[in-house]
């Protein structure tokens, strides 16, 4: 999954204002007790964030 996918999928799941504050604030025990930022500046992969955060928020189907 590209970056740029990624964050259109955040910004249709959160909303434009909420993505970039969720992705910042949000520690996530899925990712291994760190944000979103964090993880992808860790250097985790765009899909497996995107699975973590898909699991921990109850994303709905259509845009997993």
């Amino acid at each position: 999954m590209r970056l740029t996918v990624f964050w259109e999928r955040m910004t249709e799941h959160f909303g434009s204002g909420y993505a970039d504050s969720f992705s910042r604030d949000h520690v996530m025990a899925e990712l291994g007790g760190r944000t979103v930022q964090e993880a992808l500046d860790a250097g985790w992969e765009a899909k497996d964030v995107w699975r973590a955060v898909c699991t921990a928020m109850d994303v709905p189907q259509r845009l997993r």
